[in-house]
This record gives C-alpha cells, structure tokens and sequence, in this order.
C-alpha cells in the first residue's frame, strides 16, 4: 500500500495506526517493541521513528511506501 505525508515526516507507530495495520497508537508502539516491524529492509525499534518519504515499512505481512506531499 501506498501512504502519502502531510508534513516532512510521521511517526512510525502513527503510521501504523493510520495505515490500519494497528488498531491504536499503543497497539503499533507493542508492534515495533516486539520487533515486528523493518523500516527499509532493517529491524526498526524506535517507536517515534520519523518516517520520510521514500521509506519502505513492513509489519506482518504488510508493505507501506511512504510517498511525499
């Protein structure tokens, strides 16, 4: 799927949430503690991690291209 910013960045966790792959905030923060979770094709734990455009994210079988405005 693709996901278009808003602003220069989004936070990893919110980008989970408003991608549908988690149901919450606090949900997509337990996703990356538990290691679920690879920003361009490598292990990301920081749940605040700023996501850019050009990013790729995977989480549980999903795939997330992070597009700019």
């Amino acid at each position: 799927m693709e996901f278009t910013l808003r602003d220069d960045y989004i936070e990893l966790c919110n980008l989970l949430k408003l991608t549908g792959i988690a149901d919450s905030g606090g949900q997509g923060k337990a996703m990356v503690a538990g290691g679920l979770v690879q920003v361009d094709g490598q292990p990301e734990t920081r749940k605040t991690a700023k996501i850019r455009a050009g990013q790729v994210v995977e989480c549980m079988g999903h795939t997330i291209k992070v597009l700019g405005r």
